[in-house]
């Protein structure tokens, strides 16, 4: 009989600065398209990936597993924000298995549900806001005509 797993715990680090809030979690074996952060009107913060399918290294195939201490996923979190965001202005990246989420401090809290664009392997974004004070934005405006990789600053 095949047992769900049961999520992950994420551990985070957060930050915040004269202008925004940053959440830094990580969350190993997952691509953009697999991750969800949500803010609620509530205030609060919920960091979901979801499992595509059980990994199973090349190592696990071959080889009695010994000890297994973690799973790429599903991960939850659900974070009491100490401070009022507005999320349709949140800037999000996912590279190297970490997940950063930029929250805009805000006189209310303005919630949203955030996905993430794929921009390479295991690599994603979405950019709305830019600029202090933070100023709403797109990811073509952000990165310029020269895409991506021709931003400087």
């Amino acid at each position: 009989m095949h047992e769900p797993f049961a999520s992950e715990h994420i551990p985070v680090k957060m930050y915040r600065g004269s202008n925004r809030l940053v959440v830094a979690a990580p969350m190993a074996g997952m691509e953009p398209e697999d991750i969800v952060v949500e803010v609620t009107a509530d205030g609060q913060l919920n960091l979901h990936a979801l499992m595509r399918a059980q990994f199973k290294g090349r190592h696990e195939a071959e080889h009695e597993v010994l000890l297994d201490e973690w799973n790429p996923g599903p991960y939850h979190r659900r974070i009491e924000l100490p401070n009022k965001v507005d999320a349709r202005l949140a800037n999000a990246t996912y590279s190297n298995g970490v997940l950063v989420v930029a929250l805009p401090l805000s006189g209310q809290t303005r919630p949203a549900r955030i996905t993430l664009e794929t921009v390479g392997p295991a690599h994603g974004e979405r950019i709305a806001s830019h600029g202090r004070p933070v100023h709403p934005t797109t990811a073509e405006e952000h990165h310029g005509p020269q895409g991506h990789h021709g931003q400087t600053g």
